[in-house]
Formats: structure tokens, sequence, C-alpha cells
């Protein structure tokens, strides 16, 4: 009789409390305000099947350049509209609020956290330097805090910065909650011996670090790993390269359909899965592996 995997699940995947509480934030709204359009400010996490989830309740995403055409309304009869767990800038708000939006603001308390103190190290004349991805949602909503900002990606790019000699002489380092801790480690040092002040935060969300022990402590236990999650999640891409470097087999999928068929021959599979992955997701997957197709 033909054997199917084990199924092994990381102690700690899928949603982290930011997003969880984001898509609650976004589900209540519906419930609060009857007759009214519900908009997130851009997509509201990076899963597919979430969106859709939401879209099926009457949840639309919002771009930034309609909102324009609200301008019309009252914040009484306008539309809701949730801004995300990786927060907005100010000037995101204020142009929501002038158009007669009402806002739901279900940016993640550890990014609020960052935001002020962001504007705050900004306001006394510090460089604010931030570590993360340029183009990422939280960087973005975190630099309209701190106009003049410097941002560092990678280790690589904060010793060219402090080869270059343009290094502030007080600054303050804070990263992205969701930057790898060798990544932070790596531009932290590269800054220290260049910025005679610089005062260094520790923002990393222990979830991400967390995730990420969770899937190594499954080394030796399981053949392959399944990373699933939105595969433009910054987070979950973290955890695929981790996979593939401890791992002989790894994957990154989105939904049961994209297991690669060699996993539903292996002794046994661990599963993980990003922050903005649901739990339905998780549960069909393994529910997949355990019956031996999608």
């Amino acid at each position: 009789m033909k054997q199917f995997p084990q199924v092994i699940r990381a102690d700690i995947l899928g949603y982290c409390m930011g997003v969880r509480r984001a898509v609650e934030a976004a589900e209540q709204a519906v419930r609060d305000y009857p007759g009214r359009s519900v908009y997130t400010f851009g997509p509201l996490i990076h899963n597919k099947s979430a969106l859709a989830a939401l879209e099926a309740q009457g949840v639309q995403v919002l771009c930034a350049d309609e909102v324009p055409s609200f301008k019309q309304k009252t914040q009484d009869s306008g539309p809701v509209v949730i801004i995300r767990a990786h927060g907005v800038p100010p000037s995101d708000k204020d142009a929501l609020r002038a158009n007669g939006c009402t806002i739901v603001d279900a940016t993640c308390p550890r990014v609020l956290v960052n935001q002020k103190r962001a504007a705050d190290f900004w306001k006394k004349g510090y460089t604010v330097i931030i570590a993360g991805e340029k183009d990422h949602g939280e960087v973005s909503g975190l630099a309209g805090y701190c106009p003049g900002c410097i941002i560092v990606g990678t280790g690589e790019e904060a010793r060219l910065l402090a080869k270059a000699g343009n290094c502030p002489r007080r600054a303050v380092l804070i990263s992205q909650t969701t930057i790898s801790r060798a990544e932070y480690d790596a531009i932290t040092a590269a800054l220290r011996g260049a910025i005679a002040d610089l005062q260094v935060f520790d923002t990393i969300c222990p979830a991400t670090t967390q995730r990420q022990n969770a899937l190594l402590e499954l080394r030796g236990r399981v053949d392959g790993i399944l990373v699933i999650g939105g595969r433009n999640s910054a987070n979950t891409r973290r955890l695929f390269m981790t996979a593939k470097e401890c791992f002989p087999h790894a994957a990154l999928i989105e939904q049961p359909d994209e297991i690669p068929s060699v996993f539903y021959e292996l002794a046994s599979v661990g599963l993980t899965a990003g922050a903005s992955t649901p739990d339905s997701v998780i549960d069909a997957v393994e529910a997949a592996l355990l019956a031996g197709h999608a």
C-alpha cells in the first residue's frame, strides 16, 4: 500500500500578530459600517487566497490615485479605508481624511512604535537610517516620518556608505521589522565605526526570528520543506532561502496544487509558512500531502 508522507509543522508558522490583527480589522469594518464601501489601502497582505476571501466579504483594494475621486463624500458617508499592517506615510493618512475617508488604522503596533521613534529622533536633529528593503511598504511608510532618511538594504550597502565618507555625525538606526538578524547585524557593524554618535534600536519583530528558528529545528527530522506563502512576501522569501540551504528538498508554494510531485514520494515533509499565510491554506497543503494529491 502506498504510504504518504508524514507531515510535521514548524512550531511557529503562518499569520503573525500584526497580520492577523489587520485581517480581523477589515472583517470587523464590514460589520461596523454596513452600506458603506470598505477598502484596504493597497493589498492588505501578501497572500492571494486571503485577499480573495476578503473580497468575497466586500473588501476592495484601493490604490492611492483613486483617493481624489472620493472628495465629494463626507466622513460619515464616504469609504472606509483600512491601513494595512505595514503602515503608510502620514501624508497618505492626511490625503485619505481630506477626501472624506474614514480610516481604520491596522498598522502593526511594532511598526507604530518605529514610526514614532523615527519621527521623534528626526525632530531632535538626528539622521534616521532605516535598514530594510527600499521598496517595501513598511520602509516606505516609515520613511515618511523622517524626511531625508537614509535607507540601506544590506551589509554591503552599509559598508559602501561608510567608505564614501558621507555618514552623518549622529544618527539612529532602525530596522524593518522583518529584516533578517544576520543582515541587521552586518549593517550595524558596518556603520558603528563610521558614525561617532550612532544609536541602534533592535526593532526586529521576535516572530520573524522565532519563525526562522522553528524552521531550523526541523533539520534532521524531515526529508523536505514546503514553505507556504506569497512569492512577493519578504519574510516568506527569507524562509525559503533558509530552507534551500538546510534541507535536501525545498519548495515555495502558494496553494496545494503547486506541491512538487517529489514531495509525495518523501517519507516526511516539514511545513512552514510566511506571516501572511492563512491557517486555511496551511491546512489545505497538509491535507493534500496526506491524501497523496492536491
